[in-house]
């Protein structure tokens, strides 16, 4: 075997470790954000034994946004920019999934549709609510993960290439 055959093979080797670590890393985002969305009390998540849900797009937004004086900044934290970062890491971590279709748009639907899918099985089990302004946030931030995913790879192929 030659040298540029042998950093071909570790060059291989070490994207598929990449690729491992990053699913072993995807799974362990997903146990920790189904646990948080389902089962941590502290985030409201006790069974109420009736439906809770929001239909009307910003309503809940505008309404952190303009009572935040009497709930808070931890309660605007939590509710609004807490579903955005709670996805970053799925619009990140989404496309390692996949051997083809890399895109933004992909991991944005994916996110999207995962979010509908919490979403209902919220409303469904009574646990929380069923909001549109959460599958807005999740999905900007979905979108937001996966242009970062889209970076780091065009900064990874840059140093590659210059090497």
């Amino acid at each position: 075997m030659t040298i540029s055959n042998n950093m071909g093979a570790n060059n291989t080797l070490r994207k598929k470790w990449h690729s491992i670590l990053g699913v072993c890393v995807f799974i362990l985002y997903l146990m920790c954000l189904f646990y948080f969305l389902f089962f941590a009390e502290a985030m409201g998540r006790s069974g109420r034994g009736e439906y809770r849900y929001n239909l009307t797009l910003l309503k809940e937004i505008r309404r952190f946004m303009t009572h935040i004086n009497l709930l808070g900044w931890k309660a605007f934290f939590l509710n609004v920019i807490g579903n955005v970062l709670a996805f970053v890491p799925f619009g990140f971590f989404f496309p390692m999934l996949l051997q083809k279709h890399k895109n933004i748009l992909v991991a944005t639907a994916a996110g999207f549709l995962f979010s509908l899918m919490v979403e209902s099985l919220q409303l469904c089990m009574k646990l929380g609510s069923f909001d549109v302004d959460d599958l807005l946030l999740n999905t900007i931030g979905t979108l937001i993960g996966a242009i970062c995913y889209v970076i780091v790879r065009l900064i990874m192929y840059h140093q590659r290439t210059e090497k």
